[in-house]
This record gives C-alpha cells, structure tokens and sequence, in this order.
C-alpha cells in the first residue's frame, strides 16, 4: 500500500464519505464542532494566515432568518440539518497575523495592507480551509452538505458584518436515509495528472 493511512480511513474520509442531503435528527455537539476545529486548524495556508471563521447555525431563532436565503431546493435540508455552519471570509485576517506568523513581524504591513490585495488571497486561503473542515467533519464519523445556492449578500447582512464574506454553508449531521446520490465518476489519475 503507497498511503500510511489505513483503508478504513480513507473509506471514512474520502471513497465511503458523500455530499448528504438528508440527516437523523441525531444532534452535533459543541463538542464534536471543538474537536472538528482542534484537527482541521493545522491545515496550511500561505503565510498561515487563517482568513476562514465559521458561524454555527443552532438556535430556531437564527435558523428561521437563514433558511428563506437558500436557494429553494436547499430550503428544506437546510430547515432540518441538525447544525448549519456559515463558512465565511475574513478580510482582516491580517491583523492576527502577529499572532499567526510570529517569525515574521512586518508580514502583514509588508504584503497585506491593503484591503484589494486581502480580498484577492483570502478566498482562496479560507477556501482551502473549507475543504480541511469538510474532511474534518467527515473525521467525526458525521457527513458535510456543503452548499453555495444561496443569497450570498442577504446572509452578509443578516449574519456578518462589511469585514466578512459568506463562502458556502454546510449542513451538517449523521446521514439519514438516502442521505446521498450515487458517486458520480472522478477523472482518472492519467487524466488529472501530467508529469514534465
């Protein structure tokens, strides 16, 4: 076997796991979302600069002003998911750069004072993350229903401020019953890979 991590693993992470569009009503708990965290914070990104943060969805309250900013067919799963998580972008990532980068002190007034330059990078850093937190959840034995149909300045104003910008929400929970459509297929290695 190339891969340290055993079969069961990968089963669990990547070739068993699936988008889920139904859940039990089983809850997720503080816990299991500190644990998801604790695992998936070490996941690179350039300088560290960690510009991802996450919302979590679990009063009624907010739940009711969330679900009317989905995309109708994300309504429903969204209504009931045990947790909902809003994965947004931070555009002052920079200020915890001292804390995040410490080698390095003049990092963030050296590359990123600007605010054009800090929406350019961020996405893609928070991005990465998101991946890093939806195999995270996967870890936690629970499936991820990773979304972007939604009214993406509505959720801005209803749950974020000018500094932050909404990435993609993610259902979250056990899978239910016809949790998932089939695997749809995946370009294979001589396709995806080309050596020079």
């Amino acid at each position: 076997m190339s891969l340290v991590l055993d079969a069961a693993a990968q089963d669990l992470l990547f070739r068993e796991a699936h988008t889920a569009n139904t859940f039990t009503d089983e809850p997720v708990t503080e816990e299991q979302t500190q644990a998801i965290y604790d695992l998936v914070k070490y996941g690179p990104t350039a300088f560290n600069q960690s510009p991802l943060r996450i919302t979590l969805v679990r009063s009624a309250e907010a739940r009711e002003r969330l679900v009317p900013l989905m995309a109708e067919g994300n309504q429903p799963k969204t209504a009931v998911a045990p947790l909902v998580a809003i994965l947004s972008v931070d555009h002052e990532f920079h200020a915890e750069l001292p804390k995040l980068f410490p080698h390095a002190p003049g990092i963030a007034d050296m590359f990123f004072s600007e605010r054009a330059v800090r929406e350019q990078v961020a996405p893609l850093n928070a991005t990465l993350q998101a991946g890093y937190f939806i195999i995270g959840v996967r870890a936690a034995g629970l499936a991820a229903g990773p979304m972007t149909g939604f009214d993406f300045p509505g959720v801005q104003k209803e749950f974020l401020d000018d500094d932050h910008a909404p990435l993609m929400i993610i259902n979250i929970g056990k899978p239910g019953p016809d949790a998932s459509f089939p695997r749809s297929p995946r370009l294979p290695y001589d396709e995806a890979v080309t050596t020079v």
